[in-house]
């Protein structure tokens, strides 16, 4: 019998807690490369849940490559799990299986969020896991000729070290770009980047420290709680209601302002990160009053707010909203943007836009991290701008995403059982959606997965108080015949797992009544 112990009042997933504790049996050595660990129906009843939080745990290991399972013959340890410790190995062996890497990683956390938000896809499944564009509409030809055009006009600069600033002529296409949108910026307030990742990550360096406190939205972005996390920074949650508040406290749904000012109050924030245009992963939009409101809220706290505006140019319908940037009136803004979700994320290019000091600092830390971006891929994407390639591109793919977006809401109209929710977005890449009270959308994944779908749990976006009854469904690379499909399986997978929650509730209201 394995000793694990589960804490079913823990805001973790059991199956969650069921795949670290197997993971720290294998790390410490308590299981071994060939042991037999029992099937995920015995499992289940050593430990009192259903086999499918079993099942969902061992799928996740087996991804891991920590175990594997045989037809007929069970599940076992693999020869890719950690090993238990070892003398140490000759001086003459360096680069030997004898080091035990686990134990000098300086970093201990386990919870992988963003691979797990990047699965290997199996051939012929629809995912809607990723919120990314769609490759099949890449301009190939037009981005081929702009790359054979920069590298015979400026191949020798190009390929040579670069400012850290960014190359010129993308500097100067990004400041023509934003004027003609109404944002006045000069070239002392832009910093070229190697995505809103990157960026991220370079004002983390350059503004916190160990034990500094970060309001963000809750859910939000995961790669925004690893960099936090992995920093060490306290990060407060600001809820982030999809369907509106409870009949005691209703209120709009999107950012929480109350809790926004209580949290001000409350710590001495160094920042508070922000999606205000199509929030990943709800969508939402916040409106043109919430965003003078939070403008108000950091200049009386004197905490800048980082706002984040990858998806804001992907309206589809509604009139386009004046950033927090836009509205900024005393430099308390700093605006982070890319090529990612507007163009091609594959070319890792984003930029920052704040004030000058700001800029001069990231520009310092961005030295010692990478001396400077990518110029190929800077000046591919200048030129592109330059010949009108990216506004061409950017409403072409306007109507694509809109086109989807309409084809996954008939679906969902069409398919989804009473008491599901979600989102109405008017543009960005994703639909959140919330299942009725007691559903695990972690465990609606295992077997939708069977049917050829997958789609990303709400797990994964929450850092404090997770809803597991929550999914972000990506619909932009998604095409409309396959969206349709997939919202019809789920539609029926959910219908399956209501019945047998019902079943479950009517079969323990009689055994109560029994006793």
């Amino acid at each position: 019998m394995l000793p694990l112990q589960l804490h079913p009042e823990s805001h973790v997933p059991l199956y969650i807690q069921i795949r670290d504790q197997l993971r720290s049996l294998v790390f410490s050595g308590v299981l071994r490369p060939g042991d037999r660990i029992p099937a995920s129906r015995d499992l289940a009843r050593q430990l009192g849940v259903h086999r499918t939080t079993v099942a969902n745990a061992y799928a996740e290991l087996e991804a891991e490559g920590l175990i594997h399972g045989h037809v007929g013959r069970g599940t076992f340890i693999t020869g890719a799990a950690a090993r238990t410790p070892q003398p140490p190995a000759p001086a003459t062996a360096a680069g030997s299986d004898g080091v035990r890497w686990e134990s000098l990683f300086a970093d201990e956390r386990g919870e992988e969020a963003l691979s797990r938000l990047l699965p290997q896809i199996p051939s012929g499944a629809i995912s809607f896991v990723a919120a990314k564009p769609s490759a099949e509409h890449f301009p190939l030809d037009e981005m081929r000729a702009c790359a054979q055009s920069v590298l015979r006009s400026d191949g020798q600069r190009i390929l040579q070290l670069g400012s850290s600033d960014g190359y010129g002529p993308l500097r100067q296409a990004l400041l023509e770009f934003l004027r003609s949108e109404g944002l006045a910026v000069r070239e002392e307030q832009l910093l070229i980047t190697d995505g809103g990742q990157q960026s991220l990550d370079l004002l983390c360096k350059a503004f916190l420290r160990p034990g500094d406190a970060v309001l963000m939205e809750n859910p939000t972005y995961p790669g925004a709680i690893a960099i936090f996390a992995s920093a060490r920074v306290r990060t407060i949650a600001v809820p982030v209601s999809a369907v509106g508040g409870n009949d005691a406290r209703p209120r709009e749904p999107g950012l929480d302002l109350g809790a926004l000012e209580a949290a001000l109050v409350q710590n001495r924030a160094k920042l508070i990160l922000l999606t205000p245009d199509f929030q990943n992963p709800t969508g939402l939009t916040m409106s043109i009053a919430a965003r003078r409101r939070v403008l108000e809220l950091a200049a009386q706290y004197q905490v800048p707010v980082v706002e984040d505006h990858i998806y804001a140019r992907l309206r589809f319908t509604g009139t386009p909203l004046p950033s927090l940037k836009a509205l900024d009136r005393v430099g308390t803004v700093i605006q982070l943007d890319s090529f990612s979700k507007v163009g091609f994320p594959g070319l890792r290019v984003g930029w920052c836009l704040a004030p000058e000091r700001v800029i001069e600092r990231l520009r310092l830390v961005k030295q010692i991290t990478d001396l400077h971006t990518d110029q190929l891929a800077q000046a591919v994407l200048a030129e592109f701008t330059r010949r009108g390639g990216f506004a061409r591109h950017l409403a072409r793919m306007r109507r694509v995403y809109a086109a989807r977006l309409a084809a996954l809401e008939a679906a969902m109209e069409r398919h989804m059982p009473e008491g599901v929710h979600w989102t109405r977005p008017q543009g960005g890449m994703c639909v959140w959606v919330t299942l009725p009270p007691g559903m695990d959308s972690s465990e609606l994944l295992i077997h939708a997965r069977e049917r050829g779908v997958l789609f990303a749990p709400g797990r994964y976006f929450f850092f404090q108080s997770p809803q597991p009854n929550t999914l972000r469904l990506g619909f932009a690379a998604v095409e409309e015949r396959k969206i349709a499909r997939g919202v019809a399986v789920l539609g029926e997978v959910l219908r399956q797992q209501m019945r047998r929650q019902e079943r479950s509730r009517r079969e323990s209201g009689a055994r109560v009544s029994l006793v």
